[in-house]
């Protein structure tokens, strides 16, 4: 193929303006590739608190556009100490176990923050806000670019698109459908409205509470030490996470409950409904002092003000069995939805995306855009590619997160209360993710494409 230079260039679409799909965006950028963003949102937004990005993660940030690694870096929240700390929460603060996270790894900040700040990278030209995804039609021979439909009844086309829509995604859908696109539906016809019956995620029998709370009033509850850095209070059937954010003006906390496994979540995929901190007090009234007293920390629904209750899903039981097919694939929370118990699926969306860039930049620097083929079969062999390098990876992720929560909240508890067993258990898991490869992946990537011949 020909230099870059047509009058038709590589155009990717994605689906989402989440993380994934903002630090996508900003790796193309990066790389000269044309994108717009289509979020079915009025804005660029971020649900829950707090956030960690992992030091794989940073890597894969610098992988992408080194502008995404400053801007973080300018928001992230400094530690107190440079250590993920787990006590018995039910004692008084009876460690368990330290665990070295790096030089200013692993810290955390607000999460809508992180996204403004990222966002104001992108051209506004780039974005369309309130874009619900429907279908997407089959390219043909007089027609070889994908055409998107939005449900406001517009169009758009691409020669590629990538799902970052989130755990319930819809372009997750339409590669489960028995053609990876599918043509409009003829008026009055309604696609269909329910996930399909495989690779969808499902309720964990998990839940949790969180909440931001000022400062001064965390460190009245727990002292100076306790919030000023990261820490975890393991116990049976529940567990705790505070840090701090917002310059330390914020302590993230995060209560996660186990349901009993007979309990079925009643409000079907939604993953919030109004709770009561009494439910989080019956969780932990048996448990020492500091655990009741960051519970305490969370606003008093009885009294009016606001409390969520998040179900915890995940994609374990029903994952994708693969991440692409023709030219559309899925990134992030669509592809590989995990829970939230080692920190690290944001983290995974982020390295999906270094992938991602990588492998179109690299087809943007060859792309003719003559819409004779050879450029979309291009196209399908990097989303393969794509779904090569990073399907076992993050299907473990998926799972290890589980194996977390059961460590935490003492499944095994010959494992859960001793430090030397419990140690080298979340050593490992944690570990496993923080030191990978980031830069092998991405060359890895790109020497299984391999350079079309010029």
């Amino acid at each position: 193929m020909s230099p870059t230079g047509s009058k038709d260039p590589l155009h990717i679409a994605i689906i989402g303006g989440g993380i994934t799909g903002v630090n996508l965006a900003l790796g193309l950028q990066a790389r000269n590739v044309s994108y717009s963003i289509y979020e079915r949102s009025a804005g660029f937004r971020e649900i829950g608190a707090g956030i960690g990005f992992s030091p794989n993660a940073e890597r894969a940030m610098a992988a992408l556009n080194p502008d995404i690694l400053t801007s973080y870096k300018r928001l992230a929240n400094p530690n107190g100490e440079d250590y993920f700390q787990w006590v018995n929460g039910c004692a008084t603060d009876e460690p368990i176990f330290k665990l070295h996270v790096g030089k200013d790894g692993f810290q955390g900040g607000l999460r809508s923050k992180f996204l403004e700040e990222w966002a104001k990278l992108i051209p506004p030209t780039a974005v369309q806000f309130s874009k619900q995804l429907d279908t997407i039609t089959e390219p043909t021979p007089d027609s070889p670019k994908l055409r998107l439909h939005f449900t406001d009844g517009t169009t758009a086309t691409a020669d590629a698109v990538i799902g970052c829509d989130g755990i319930h995604s819809r372009v997750r859908d339409l590669l489960l459908a028995p053609q990876t696109t599918t043509n409009p539906p003829a008026p009055g016809d309604q696609p269909p409205s329910s996930p399909p019956t495989t690779a969808h995620p499902t309720y964990t029998h998990k839940f949790c509470f969180r909440t931001l709370a000022p400062m001064p009033a965390a460190i009245a509850a727990i002292g100076p030490t306790q919030a000023s850095t990261r820490f975890m209070y393991n116990g049976p059937g529940a567990h705790l996470i505070t840090y701090p954010v917002g310059n330390s003006t914020l302590l993230n906390i995060l209560a996660v409950i186990d349901a009993t496994s007979s309990t079925p979540w009643p409000y079907g995929q939604r993953h919030t409904a109004p709770g009561h901190r009494s439910e989080a007090e019956r969780a932990f009234e048996q448990w020492g002092p500091t655990a009741r007293a960051i519970v305490g920390l969370f606003p008093d629904s009885e009294e009016g003000a606001p409390l969520d209750k998040w179900a915890l899903f995940d994609m374990a039981e029903y994952p994708m069995p693969g991440y692409a097919r023709g030219r559309v694939g899925v990134a992030g929370d669509a592809a590989h939805a995990a829970g939230p118990h080692l920190g690290a699926g944001a983290g995974m969306g982020v390295e999906d995306a270094a992938v991602l860039a990588a492998v179109l930049g690299a087809i943007g620097g060859w792309w003719e855009g003559d819409g004779e083929g050879e450029g979309h079969e291009l196209l399908e062999r990097a989303l393969r590619v794509f779904n090569e390098v990073r399907y076992s990876r993050t299907q473990w992720v998926v799972h290890a997160a589980r194996e977390a929560c059961d460590l935490f909240q003492w499944r095994d508890e010959a494992i859960g209360k001793d430090p030397e067993r419990f140690g080298r258990e979340i050593t490992e898991l944690f570990h496993t993710i923080w030191k990978y490869d980031v830069d092998g992946m991405v060359e890895e990537a790109l020497a299984k494409l391999g350079a079309p011949a010029s």
